[in-house]
């Protein structure tokens, strides 16, 4: 049994073979100066914050042969997987698919939407690409974690309260233990980030737990 203090109360995995880290869409053009985040008048050093402590929780994975999960949110080249509502979603000039400073807007194998260098995957590691904001919307996450018997994830990435919220919440309904790391995960709104993190573990852990890096790596 590994017992991480948290909030609201610790997160217990009785088996940490069973854990997993998933990493959410740490992607160039949300995280880099000059990317798609930039040019939206966004300030992406808030989100820029997190990779220090990612990398620390690869480290410590890949040091205990535990499995990682990286995203990617990305569509192919013809949007043929890309709902009209997201499209069109935004009523601004810039929309998916438009060429950006890092190629086209959230098209799978563009420059912009691989993941930075400081997190780059290894070989080994999943990494899953998604057309929603949700790790297991239209994927086959779901199915990958039971073959392996995963039971617990720790989860991490951008944006706190669009992607990252939306993946716990759809883990929560399918029965996985997740803690979200407060410190490695970010938002372009700083009181976005705080209201998720009060809203996962509120009423006794609605939709999971949060906790510290730090915490967490003492505790592994």
């Amino acid at each position: 049994m590994t017992v991480i203090p948290a909030l609201p109360y610790p997160f217990e995995v009785p088996d940490v073979s069973r854990l997993a880290l998933v990493v959410i869409d740490m992607q160039r053009d949300f995280v880099e100066p000059g990317g798609f985040g930039e040019a939206l008048g966004n300030d992406v050093s808030l989100l820029r914050v997190a990779i220090g402590p990612i990398a620390n929780l690869l480290a410590a994975f890949r040091a205990r042969g535990l499995p990682i999960i990286h995203t990617i949110e990305g569509h192919r080249p013809d949007l043929s997987d890309c709902p009209p509502c997201k499209l069109q979603r935004g009523g601004g000039n810039v929309k998916i698919g438009d060429t950006g400073p890092m190629g086209r807007i959230l098209i799978l194998g563009e420059a912009g939407n691989g993941i930075i260098p400081e997190l780059a995957p290894r070989d080994g590691e999943l990494v899953l690409t998604k057309p929603g904001k949700g790790a297991f919307c239209r994927t086959d996450l779901e199915s990958w974690l039971l073959a392996r018997g995963i039971t617990h994830l720790l989860v991490t990435g951008v944006t706190t309260e669009v992607c990252v919220q939306t993946t716990m919440r759809e883990a929560n309904d399918r029965g996985f233990e997740c803690l979200l790391v407060e410190d490695a995960t970010e938002s372009y709104f700083p009181e976005f980030k705080q209201a998720t993190l009060a809203m996962v573990r509120a009423q006794g852990g609605i939709v999971g737990w949060t906790a510290a890096s730090s915490t967490v790596l003492a505790a592994l």
